[in-house]
């Protein structure tokens, strides 16, 4: 969705008009607040809110499930180290 002009409202005007405001964003707009001309905060939708934590949340899944078949191929090459080695390269990593 995109911002138009209409979506940007000055933090001032915002106690007068909220429940416009309010009723615009619940019928699909997102509204950016500014203060002192600059971006502050945005007034979006609850299930719009909820859908974006799912996103997010689906995102750090994928992003766990990519590492950790990057961490299986580096098993299959034979790219691992002992607990010794890790520690011994973690220390000599500190000391730079």
């Amino acid at each position: 969705m995109s911002i138009t002009s209409e979506d940007i409202v000055p933090l001032n005007q915002v106690r007068a008009r909220f429940t416009k405001l309010a009723e615009q964003v619940r019928s699909g707009k997102e509204k950016i607040i500014t203060k002192n001309g600059e971006s502050y905060v945005a007034i979006i939708d609850a299930r719009r809110l909820d859908h974006y934590h799912r996103l997010e949340r689906e995102n750090i899944h994928l992003a766990l499930l990519e590492e950790s078949g990057r961490g299986w191929d580096d098993v299959e090459a034979g790219r691992t180290f002992n607990v010794s080695e890790l520690r011994s390269r973690y220390k000599k990593s500190k000391k730079k």
